[in-house]
């Protein structure tokens, strides 16, 4: 389809006509303003909120009124009211009892600006107020698409050899940024405007949003089972409004593979800052100028990014590239605890655990991409400008990728299954949708692609034969290295510093045969890691590896490197939460030959921003892989 024709041009998919003129654009349409529907249990909340309103209670009529003191488990607290409250009356307790996180009412939730999370606020290049627009619309359940509905097939972003077909594809995600770009001059409160859908990814990653119920605590979607889904939804959400800014409901989202060889450099589409059509005024809508000019052309992305590590030759740094995807979906991905992160409830502080790939190869895209010479690595490198560049979603269509891909893997491996507490399947989140209705949307209503009608055109993966090679020996200095090491007792009787390396030994569980390996995985913790969290901090892990500063480092292409701790600039705080991160074992000990050994020697290598990170505890545990 050339790129002159498409404004002008009917899609066959809808009945609308897109136009060149925008001062009476057809397919914006006005807010409409609706009466919200009462509700019988409304919580005072705050997106952000002001010291006056942050009183941890649940606002409700007078005759219900409940305080929850901050130090009150909710659980427990349901134990302890056996006496008052029967079996038959819970169901009636109010809502914000209930465990699973949510997002709170747009339309009672006020915002300030960011500072947290954002190192160089003053010379912050993008907005640091996130709050989405309040159009003062109820907010709905959201609808699933009905049985019938058209499938919109996601397209590798790098696969160009039907010309045609791909040009056409190009053209159109093109066309839908230019016209989001349209809005932020014509209605820059439009909800489906490119700044609006950009500032969803900063309220809920950078401390823009608090629980609903709970004011003092943030709402963060990172470092826990909340990423996966909710990325799912902020996606599907995007693609679905393109789809109707440019009046195509089969239109689907590029993905970039950069789990595949042929996929590994940013997509050639994002790099041009001209285009040669006149549609888009000879501005290429999808170009950023906030990305790193070192990594642009034909530039091998890599997935283990250290901002000074250095790079590798392009073919070793495919095949590394591959192993780090291994590791993320298999090695480390062994249950849904080490895929997806750890559990995050309502009423609880910021979440510590985070999944493999959110750890490794999601955040290393992000850095990498960033503009390190920027104040906060705009865009890409900081949580609250990432969604400004175009890239970010095509980078993040392939992470949930990785959640398909996961899954699809759970009949040779049993672990890969979803968490199935209701504390994950009902959290829930705000959109507005490609009607710019406001509506709230479930986790468990985005655990299978078939209900959301999308899909993925590939789903090859080279990485499956990419679990790194084994030593040919067992290393015969490893013994005595270890005995001249610290056990991690010694070593952490008070919070260690990292920077620049920290080794310990860590008494293993005892020896198990063949069968008990298949039934557990023998997983090291890494936890209590304090951070600042308005830089970009990473260590690796390596195990059973003579590490120390003054030799070349295994890379992920080595048995010994386990994985690594990342964090992008993020939080509504200043300092971290304690933070954890796992690594599976059991093939890192097979491939090593180190299973007979008592004890493991752990060493974190620092990589960046780790000047004051410490770790306060670091153990190996036997973990069942249906846990």
């Amino acid at each position: 389809m050339p790129s002159s024709l498409l404004l002008s041009t009917t899609f066959t998919a809808s009945s609308c006509t897109l136009t060149s003129t925008f001062a009476n654009t057809p397919f914006i349409t006005q807010p409409s303003f609706k009466t919200r529907t009462k509700q019988a249990h409304r919580f005072r909340v705050s997106c952000n909120a002001s010291p006056e309103d942050n009183e941890n209670q649940l606002i409700q009529p007078e005759t219900q009124k409940l305080i929850l003191p901050d130090n009150v488990d909710r659980r427990n607290l349901l134990v302890g009211l056996g006496g008052l409250y029967t079996a038959a009356n819970i169901a009636s307790l109010p809502s914000a009892l209930a465990s699973p996180i949510m997002t709170p009412d747009l339309n009672s939730a006020k915002c300030e600006e960011l500072t947290s999370g954002i190192k160089n606020y003053p010379d912050a290049l993008r907005p640091r107020l996130c709050r989405p627009p309040k159009l003062g619309k109820a907010i709905k359940d959201y609808e699933l698409p009905k049985d019938g509905a058209v499938c919109r097939m996601r397209w590798p972003a790098h696969d160009n050899r039907d010309e045609k077909t791909y040009k056409e594809n190009v053209e159109k995600y093109k066309l839908g940024i230019h016209l989001m770009r349209t809005l932020d001059k014509t209605n820059p409160n439009h909800p489906h405007s490119f700044s609006q859908q950009a500032k969803i990814h900063c309220a809920y990653c950078n401390g823009g949003y608090t629980q609903e119920g709970f004011p003092k605590m943030n709402l963060q979607i990172h470092n826990s089972w909340l990423f996966f889904p909710f990325h799912r939804w902020y996606l599907y959400f995007y693609e679905r409004i393109i789809g109707k800014l440019i009046c195509d409901n089969t239109f689907a989202l590029p993905y970039w593979k950069w789990d595949d060889p042929a996929g590994m450099t940013i997509p050639e589409m994002f790099i041009a800052e001209k285009d040669d059509s006149a549609v888009f005024n000879n501005k290429n809508p999808i170009f950023d100028k906030y990305r790193d000019a070192r990594h642009l052309r034909q530039q091998t992305v890599n997935l283990f990014f250290s901002p000074n590590g250095s790079e590798l030759e392009s073919k070793r740094q495919k095949a590394c590239n591959l192993s780090m995807v291994y590791r993320d979906l298999i090695s480390n991905g062994t249950d849904w605890k080490g895929f997806f992160g750890g559990e995050y409830v309502a009423g609880k502080e910021e979440p510590k655990l985070q999944g493999s790939v959110e750890g490794n190869s999601h955040t290393a895209v992000h850095i990498w991409v960033g503009d390190s010479t920027q104040p906060n690595r705009e865009d890409m490198g900081n949580f609250y400008s990432a969604g400004y560049d175009p890239l970010f979603y095509v980078h993040h269509a392939n992470v949930d990728r990785m959640w398909k891909l996961w899954k699809d893997l759970k009949k040779d491996f049993p672990g890969h299954e979803e968490p199935t507490s209701d504390d994950w399947l009902n959290a829930s989140y705000v959109f507005y949708d490609e009607n710019e209705e406001l509506v709230r949307v479930y986790n468990k209503d985005c655990v299978n692609l078939q209900d959301l009608k999308y899909d993925y055109a590939e789903s090859d993966t080279p990485w499956l034969k990419s679990r790194p090679t084994r030593r040919e020996e067992k290393s015969k200095d490893l013994s005595s290295a270890t005995v001249d090491v610290k056990t991690v007792e010694e070593a952490l009787k008070t919070p260690a510093r990292v920077d620049p390396l920290l080794k310990v030994r860590v008494k293993r569980p005892a020896k198990r045969n063949v069968e008990e390996k298949k039934q557990e995985e023998e997983k090291l913790f890494i936890t209590g890691i304090k951070f600042s969290t308005d830089k970009f901090v990473k260590f690796d892990v390596f195990v059973n590896d003579k590490v120390d500063t003054t030799r070349v480092l295994p890379t992920p292409c080595d048995p010994e490197f386990a994985g690594c701790y990342a964090q992008i600039p993020h939080s509504g705080q200043e300092e971290s939460p304690l933070g954890a991160a796992s690594f599976g074992l059991n093939e890192l000990l097979e491939d090593t030959k180190t299973e007979d050994e008592e004890y493991a020697l752990v060493a974190l290598v620092a990589r960046a921003g780790c000047e004051d990170l410490t770790v306060s505890g670091i153990e190996i545990k036997l973990v069942p892989y249906n846990s």
